[in-house]
């Protein structure tokens, strides 16, 4: 979701089974020829015209939006589609997207949602109550590669979902389910297009819209159409004329002619075109703020100083017997190894080396910027060799005269460990790593590859050892539950279990159970307290640090907002305020 809109309407909680008070919009109503009623932007009124120009280090390696399980996908994806709310990044409250109004029983397990009319997919075609029926239907299908059942599954019961009319939704849980509308904005999906895919059998459907696709095919109802994608060079948007968002005297959004997703082989290299002003943003890593911060004015821009990220890096160990076995296994499977290998990862040396400072150790699985559900009393690893060492003689292991680490059994530790090629700062933490665990005697070898290519062994192969990749991370820990729960797609280190392997994952299965059933949110916290404890015992993940947001934009924007989802969440609104390329 882009879901940097300016607020627009209240959640109205029903007093009755389905009581018929909506959310309304508190802004002018204003009505287009077909839109009844058209989502109004309260940002500054723009103007029409220029291409935004921006770069990714990956190429996508789907255009099917609820396939789609990495960033290289989804952040392109979400300029072409919507969903029927969204979360506002500023105000973090949930707004309506494709959805005008909902309602919800007293009982809270009920929910009806009204679309807004008129709406259309980027051909012409009416968006309805079918293709939101249909995109669960396709997410629900066995064998279809989908992260949505994992966060629409309460206490092991799939939500139930159906047509009431033509524009009209309804759902219902099991159980009062308090994260509803924080896990109801998936991307729709149009029924037109799809629905042959879906009925050849899951893989047919997993395979279609493929990033060989032409891109004209790839029909949304977001802001900006897909036209051209070239492998290793870009990715095209043009403007969606029919789009149902508009600003405050009634023009359509967007007011961007183009988008420009440029594909660069690494950060320094669309640091480079940045500065060359041929690009209009750059996500700037922590160590260059002060050097930006000197070249604002020179370089017509600004570095925004921002808030700390939502997202997590971190070190995963493989402990799925479907993709490693033997003594590996054994190894990572071993909390006090992975307790060891946390403790001697020198945090503070990536604080000062790799962020320059703009950066705090971290060690939950929720970053501080969350500060309702952070729990800040958490176990914690600081730097300590000698503890590190202790922990490793408890579990078995020694080092021997050649300086080597051994399991009982004699066995050298000795494993791979990746990360993607081009992002230079995972490639300096991943060099950092491996410093501190040579000390240990570990034999580690670091080796960055493609990100779709980690992330096809994370999701597919389950062919790989250790991995230092990244979450993006999010207000509402119940999203997570495709990484958290035994059965999670996205559960990295095991996933798709078909029942717990340990104590420890089942009691997080239970967590994430008793928090999706709770309304009350207090409660809710201390149940994600717990989670958070478990994770920092266990350390199936073992966390770096947290940076902060500073991205760098031409000051021939406007409507930049910055807020935790970074200031191209409002896409759709910004616009040149001088002559544009």
């Amino acid at each position: 979701m882009r879901g940097m809109i300016p607020r627009l309407v209240a959640v109205a909680i029903a007093g009755a089974l389905i009581v018929a008070t909506p959310v309304i919009a508190q802004s002018p109503r204003l009505t287009l020829p077909d839109v009844a009623n058209p989502l109004v932007a309260e940002g500054e009124v723009g103007r029409y015209g220029g291409t935004y120009v921006t770069t990714s280090i990956s190429d996508p390696r789907t255009f099917n939006a609820i396939v789609a399980q990495e960033t290289s996908s989804t952040v392109p994806l979400s300029y072409s589609f919507d969903g029927l709310v969204e979360t506002n990044r500023i105000s973090t409250e949930i707004e309506g997207a494709l959805a005008e109004s909902w309602t919800v029983s007293k009982d809270g397990r009920t929910w009806r949602f009204k679309l807004r009319k008129g709406v259309t997919w980027h051909d012409g075609v009416p968006v309805t109550a079918d293709d939101v029926v249909f995109t669960l239907d396709a997410a629900f299908t066995k064998g279809v590669q989908s992260s949505l059942p994992d966060v629409l599954t309460i206490a092991g019961k799939p939500i139930q979902y159906k047509k009431v009319d033509e524009f009209t939704v309804e759902f219902k849980t099991e159980q009062p389910f308090g994260p509803f509308l924080r896990t109801i904005g998936f991307s729709v999906l149009p029924k037109h297009k799809l629905e042959g895919a879906l009925k050849q059998g899951a893989s047919e459907f997993n395979r279609t819209w493929s990033v060989a696709t032409p891109p004209r095919e790839i029909i949304g109802q977001g802001p900006f159409v897909m036209q051209q994608y070239v492998p290793g060079q870009r990715i095209v948007f043009l403007r969606n004329t029919k789009y149902y968002r508009v600003d405050r005297k009634g023009q359509r959004l967007p007011y961007l002619a183009r988008i420009v997703v440029v594909v660069v082989p690494n950060l320094d290299a669309a640091r480079l075109k940045f500065e060359a002003k041929e690009t209009d943003h750059y996500s700037a890593r922590p160590r260059e703020f002060a050097e930006f911060k000197q070249k604002e004015a020179a370089g017509n821009f600004t570095i925004f100083d921002g808030p700390p990220t939502f997202s997590t890096e971190f070190l995963v160990f493989n402990m799925n017997p479907r993709g490693i076995s033997g003594p590996k296994l054994a190894w990572f499977q071993n909390a006090k190894f992975r307790q060891a290998v946390s403790h001697a990862v020198d945090r503070d040396a990536m604080v000062r080396q790799v962020y320059a400072g703009r950066a705090t150790a971290q060690f939950s699985p929720v970053s501080p910027a969350n500060k309702f559900f952070f729990n800040p009393t958490t176990r914690r690893y600081p730097y300590d060799p000698a503890r590190a060492e202790a922990l490793l003689r408890e579990a078995g292991f020694s080092k021997g005269a050649d300086g080597l680490l051994r399991d009982a059994a004699g066995n050298v530790v000795e494993f791979t460990m990746a990360t993607n090629a081009g992002n230079t700062d995972r490639e300096a933490i991943g060099n950092l790593v491996r410093q501190d665990l040579t000390k240990l005697g570990m034999r580690v070898t670091f080796a960055p590859e493609a990100f779709n290519t980690l992330v096809g062994k994370l999701t597919g192969t389950f062919n790989w050892e250790a991995i230092i990749i990244g979450l993006t991370g999010g207000l509402e820990p119940h999203t997570g539950q495709n990484v958290w729960r035994s059965t999670g797609s996205l559960h990295m280190w095991h996933p798709r279990q078909d029942s717990p392997a340990t104590d420890w994952e089942a009691e997080i299965d239970r967590v994430f159970d008793q928090a999706a059933q709770m309304v009350d949110q207090n409660k809710r916290k201390q149940l994600y307290n717990r989670w958070q404890e478990i994770v920092a015992e266990q350390v199936p993940m073992i966390y770096f640090t947290t940076t902060l947001t500073q991205p760098a934009v031409r000051n021939t924007l406007g409507n930049i907002r910055l807020g935790f989802g970074g200031t191209t969440a409002n896409i759709e609104e910004l616009y040149y305020r001088t002559p544009y390329r």
